[in-house]
């Protein structure tokens, strides 16, 4: 807790010191009289003829009541997360679970054949998506869908015009389908690499060879032994990557029009928006701080030796 207080003082701080809220006034047509201006961001704690010290003790104490006070043009941060932390839900999880399952299950069946055409195919495939920035990988999605006439859909997840369960849901699975099909390419990568070289130490250890001895099929003993083992290490990274991640889609957030945390970190900094970007800073210490905690938990479970 005491990182994660450490971490909210600096990016708030940072936010108070390097964003300029009274901007969004003074660009405006007719701009308003400057005590106008001076009410609404005093009313906001944002007003810069205030000490930051004391902006920041009031945003503090806000923020230990679970408020995070209100956004540039007025509206609830805390509405706002709720709304964003949902929307990135839907869209990182699918993602990174189908990435992790498919990505452990490629590592290990190309660590089992390795140096074959399909482990150098792999390989080859794996480093030129991972050299590949998302903005190209997703912009290219698009492209592909608009050449073939997809009817396809990824923008304006919430339709107005659909009703009723199961018709929100196709609605909301066909949105899904070109933001997901992007941050899994990128972290299918990622985990089949990290697996592939867990696996092939695993390949070589003794036990598995004491239980090849026992009797075990070499597919027994990779599967029941092997794989369990090999798989301890891309935990931490797994449970990280799903976390973090709520941060870190800004660009497949921004391009498919997914209005999720990533993309609401870029126009709280463009809009100078010191409050919302405090309260993203926040949201982001204490999933780091939670991802931690998953990441030893999961680790005891799969490894007896650390629960011993």
């Amino acid at each position: 807790m005491i990182l994660v207080f450490l971490a909210a003082t600096m990016v708030y701080f940072l936010a108070a010191t390097q964003l300029e809220p009274i901007v969004n006034y003074l660009s405006k047509h007719p701009q308003p009289p400057m005590h106008t201006i001076h009410m609404q961001l005093q009313q906001q704690n944002l007003d810069p003829s205030t000490p930051v010290v004391e902006r920041y003790w009031k945003w503090l104490t806000s923020v230990l009541h679970g408020n995070f006070l209100t956004a540039y043009d007025g509206s609830s941060v805390n509405d706002e997360l709720g709304r964003r932390v949902y929307v990135s839900t839907v869209l990182l999880l699918t993602a990174t679970v189908l990435s992790a399952v498919s990505g452990v299950a490629i590592g290990a069946w190309n660590a089992l054949r390795q140096y074959r055409p399909s482990d150098r195919i792999s390989t080859v495939v794996s480093y030129a998506i991972l050299a590949t920035p998302t903005v190209v990988i997703a912009v290219s999605l698009q492209t592909i869908d608009n050449w073939f006439g997809s009817p396809i859909q990824y923008i304006n997840i919430h339709n107005p015009d659909v009703h009723g369960f199961f018709p929100v849901l196709l609605n909301t699975a066909e949105h899904l389908i070109l933001p997901t099909l992007t941050l899994w390419l990128i972290q299918v990568t990622q985990f089949s690499r990290f697996q592939r070289s867990t696996m092939l130490d695993v390949l070589g250890a003794d036990f598995l060879r004491t239980a090849r001895a026992k009797g075990l099929t070499r597919r027994q003993a990779v599967i029941k032994h092997g794989l369990r083992t090999a798989v301890i290490p891309v935990m931490p990274l797994l449970v990280y990557s799903i976390l973090l991640l709520f941060t870190g889609a800004t660009f497949t957030e921004k391009i498919f029009g997914w209005h999720g945390m990533g993309e609401w970190l870029v126009d709280a900094i463009s809009h100078n928006d010191v409050n919302a970007t405090a309260a993203i800073g926040v949201f982001t210490a204490v999933l780091v701080l939670i991802a931690g905690l998953l990441s030893d938990l999961v680790y005891a479970a799969l490894d007896p030796r650390v629960r011993s």
